[in-house]
């Protein structure tokens, strides 16, 4: 069987596909502690700033409005930051959007 079927040069074989990994999605749990490490005044919750500085380093291409964004959806008390007990929200937005390692 030829590794390359030229009738159709998007049919690659899985056998002929390149074994070598490229960037690797994040997890939840790597999310998680990305965003409490941008927490620099360690009070235990995370400022529009804060957000905005942890999706740039994640490689957002609009981190201001992913912060943004990302705070309406998280702050269930309305308070203006992301507390502990509200992360898990943020993590949640945040993963549909698939950042990666490396």
């Amino acid at each position: 069987m030829p590794c390359f079927d030229h009738s159709s040069p998007k049919c690659i074989p899985s056998t002929c596909r390149r074994k070598t990994p490229g960037p690797v999605p994040m997890t939840e749990a790597q999310l998680k502690a990305a965003f409490k490490s941008f927490d620099v005044n360690k009070d235990g919750r995370l400022s529009k700033e804060e957000l905005r500085n942890a999706f740039a380093s994640l490689g957002a291409y609009i981190p201001r409005w992913r912060a943004r964004r990302g705070l309406s959806l998280a702050d269930g008390n309305g308070d203006g930051y992301v507390s502990d007990d509200e992360l898990d929200d943020l993590v949640k937005y945040a993963m549909k959007y698939g950042y990666t390692i490396g």
